[in-house]
């Protein structure tokens, strides 16, 4: 079996174009569990499919997180997919994707820099308590990636077991009813920010997190704390841009842009 490993700011993913790949959709969560091990698989935040596309659309996405359970969408995961879509001859410079999300939009900028327009917010809530405290609530698309977003600007100061201890009981918080990936925020300067994301299906912090990237943005614009364009998210992993068109009191038009990079390419033969 035939795949590409890639990743964007550092948020890892298999891809395996079904295409051309024969693949039991009903053994993926097994798939990814196995792939995405670090110690005995290839290793990876998750595992993408590229499929043939059900509507009016250049192919489908299928994301299944590193646990094997089925992801609505991935910020980073479409950037990347977004490349391997034209590198592989699925689609062009500007390509329209499927995701369980909703329709994603896609857009070469640059060899290695993509762009895609995420999954418009359907669900926004600026002040949720939750474990006491004051958090904002997005989900992007329908059916909406949960995201909370809590701004913390010391939480890169405090013990990283400290840190995930707090990010698990927010993303289990009876608050989020679907469970939550959950971004510690901190205000740099204008438009600028510093952000860690805990992320559900991984259980745990990623380098990087796209949706995440959204969520905070579009939360920190609807509370005037950034303008909205061109807004700078540093993570782990590297720098995001995120532009949103502020709407009254929601967003629309949530474009991601960030780099790619394909690791290495490969086959697997015991799965």
């Amino acid at each position: 079996m035939k795949f590409t490993k890639m990743h964007g700011a550092g948020n890892d993913f298999v891809i395996i174009n079904t295409l051309t790949e024969s693949i039991d959709l009903d053994a993926a969560p097994l798939l990814a569990r196995t792939l995405c091990s670090r110690r005995t698989g290839i290793g990876a935040d998750g595992l993408m499919l590229a499929a043939p596309a059900q509507g009016d659309a250049d192919y489908r996405l299928l994301f299944y997180n590193a646990d094997g359970s089925l992801g609505e969408m991935c910020g980073n995961g479409a950037r990347c997919i977004a490349r391997y879509g034209y590198e592989h001859g699925l689609a062009g410079k500007t390509q329209r994707i499927e995701t369980t999300a909703g329709l994603v939009t896609g857009e070469r900028m640059s060899e290695t820099l993509y762009r895609i327009r995420l999954n418009d917010p359907s669900v926004i809530d600026l002040h949720r308590e939750a474990e006491g405290l004051d958090c904002s609530y997005i989900e992007l698309g329908c059916p909406g990636i949960p995201h909370a977003v809590l701004i913390k600007n010391d939480w890169d100061e405090m013990p990283v077991d400290e840190l995930c201890v707090l990010g698990k009981a927010l993303r289990y918080s009876n608050a989020f009813p679907k469970g939550a990936n959950v971004s510690f925020v901190k205000l740099m300067g204008k438009d600028e920010v510093k952000a860690v994301t805990y992320e559900r299906g991984v259980e745990d912090f990623t380098l990087a997190c796209g949706t995440g990237c959204g969520s905070i943005v579009t939360a920190l614009t609807l509370m005037g704390l950034v303008s909205g364009e061109n807004v700078r998210v540093s993570m782990p992993g590297g720098e995001l841009s995120v532009s949103l068109t502020r709407d009254g009191d929601t967003a629309r038009d949530v474009y991601l842009t960030g780099p790619t990079c394909v690791v290495f390419e490969g086959e697997t033969k015991e799965i």
